[in-house]
Formats: structure tokens, sequence, C-alpha cells
């Protein structure tokens, strides 16, 4: 079987967009839901709502792949799910070490949606004496000492990072040493990495932070809706009386058309 270390996506040398490669996996889960579920074909409408995109964007990225659909017809659910998943480079085993066996750790490692995705765990890894030989979701812990040896022995090119902040970027330094070429960082710090190296940042503090922030704006735009709203209620309570007779600048008719309310002197 293929090993992530000789096979790389041919996503870049194609061309496409690293917006677009960021949205196919979102395509990928909708389309995965549907063929569960047995459906044939769907439009672009319709799967463009699922991946929470607008069609005409998941009509121009899926140019990229190729893939046009039919008229009338939609696009072919399965055929796509072949198509993004080869070109995410999901047809082949990509073994994966985490390293940090913490509760982040270890969470992820009993995630059952790599297996399913591509992604095989070959080995958890942890500094602590302790954990060795620890299983954690059927896995027996490795110590750090050896990973090196793992990464070589497995043909590993994607990491993760599950350590404290601290420790984070010398593990990252000794995974890119020994050969991984693409690093998941979920350690609250930025890695500083060479040319050739990818790495994705996940920080859930972050995300928080963002959603946050927005639940003040929100919670301000009500509270200066609430304001006006008393502003004007108390304005109108106040408000002199329109003059008897007043009729909002016209009067009565006369002869001669509008006579005003209010007569000059």
């Amino acid at each position: 079987m293929a090993t992530g270390r000789t096979h790389r996506p041919a996503t870049r040398s194609r061309g496409i967009p690293e917006a677009t490669v960021a949205r196919l996996p979102l395509y990928l889960r909708a389309l995965t839901a549907l063929s569960e579920r047995s459906v044939p074909t769907v439009s672009s409408e319709e799967l463009a709502a699922a991946a929470g995109v607008n069609s005409a964007k998941l009509r121009k990225d899926f140019s990229y792949l190729g893939s046009y659909g039919t008229r009338g017809v939609g696009y072919d659910v399965e055929y796509l799910v072949y198509q993004i998943s080869r070109e995410l480079g999901l047809t082949q085993d990509w073994p994966v070490v985490i390293v940090g066996i913490g509760n982040l750790g270890a969470a992820l490692a009993g995630y059952g949606g790599f297996a399913s995705r591509g992604f095989r765990v070959a080995a958890l890894i942890d500094a602590d004496p302790a954990m060795t030989g620890k299983p954690v979701a059927g896995i027996p812990v490795q110590h750090s000492d050896d990973l090196e040896k793992i990464i070589e022995e497995d043909g590993v090119s994607i990491g993760v990072i599950a350590t404290p902040a601290g420790v984070a970027q010398q593990v990252c330094d000794r995974l890119v040493a020994a050969g991984v070429t693409s690093i998941l960082n979920f350690a609250p710090t930025v890695l500083s990495v060479p040319d050739g190296v990818d790495v994705r940042k996940v920080d859930l503090s972050i995300e928080l932070q963002i959603l946050a922030f927005h639940e003040q704006r929100k919670a301000g735009e009500e509270s200066n809706a609430e304001a006006e709203a008393e502003a004007e209620t108390a304005a109108a309570a106040v408000a002199p009386p329109a003059p008897r007779g007043a009729t909002g600048g016209a009067g009565r008719k006369g002869p001669d058309g509008d006579v005003p309310a209010v007569m000059p002197a």
C-alpha cells in the first residue's frame, strides 16, 4: 500500500487555488452524507447549501477538477466523491503520528473519522515515561525518544502536534528533521518551518475569542437599538401638541387654493 512519504497530492501541480482546496473537504463531507443516503445525483444549489457556500463558487471550484455536471441532472454523487478524494490524496494510506497524548491528544487518537477519510494513526508519542506502553484508543503510547525511528519505519509524512506551547517548536524541528513534511498544529503557538513544509494551525481558544467578539458586537447592537427606541418614546412623550386647526402646513381650502393655517400679520 502506498504511503504518504512517496506520494503527494496533485492539487498544486494542477494549479488549483488554495481557497478551492480548503473548500474541497466541505464538498466531500456533504457528498459523503448524500452517498450514505444512496442519493445518485445532486444539483449545484443543493450541494452548495449543504457545504455552506454559494452555488457560483461551487461551480467555479468544480471547474478546476474538470467537473461541470449535466444540465437538468446535476452532479453524479459517487463520481464526485471519487474525484475529490483523489485530488485530496485520500485514495491512499496516510500514516499519521500524534505527539503529545494529554487530553487533546487522547481525544484525537480516539477520533473515528481518521480511518474513513484515508488517515491511519501509526503511532502515539509522548515524553512522559509513565505514558509509555499505556494503550490509548487501542494504540500503545511510545516514548518520544523513538520518534525518528517510528517516522522512518512507518513512512510518516504527516505529524500532529498536541503538546504544550513551550515544547511545540522543539517537537516540530524533530519531526521535520526526521522527514515529516506536513504538520497539523494544535499547540497555541506559531511554528517556524523551512520551505517545503506545510503547517495547518488549529487554535480553539482563538476561535472562541472570535465568537466572543461577535457576541459582544451583537449585544452592543441590541443595546443601541433599545436606547434609540427609548429615546424616540421619550421624545414623543414631551413633544408639544399641534396648534388647534393646524394641518401640517396647509389649512382650509379657499377660492384661490390652500389658505395657510396661520395667516401672516
